[in-house]
């Protein structure tokens, strides 16, 4: 087998990872509620995809009550 003659240098290890860098979210306006939320996903806040309740979604004031017990 053979092996590679020396080591990769610093640049062209940065450069291979190039493509590894986060990509910005894309967000998009939840037609039901206004909420901003990801594409293709359903509504955190309302539990709504495409006009539809596909989630039910607990009430702040419960999720509050949750979190301090």
């Amino acid at each position: 087998m053979p092996n590679p003659k020396k080591r990769k240098t610093p640049s062209a290890t940065r450069r291979g990872r190039s493509h590894l860098a986060l990509k910005k979210v894309n967000l998009t306006k939840c037609p039901k509620c206004g909420e901003m939320r990801e594409p293709h996903t359903a509504c955190k806040a309302c539990g709504s995809y495409k006009s539809k309740d596909i989630v039910k979604v607990k009430s702040k004031a419960v999720k509050a009550v949750a979190k301090k017990k």
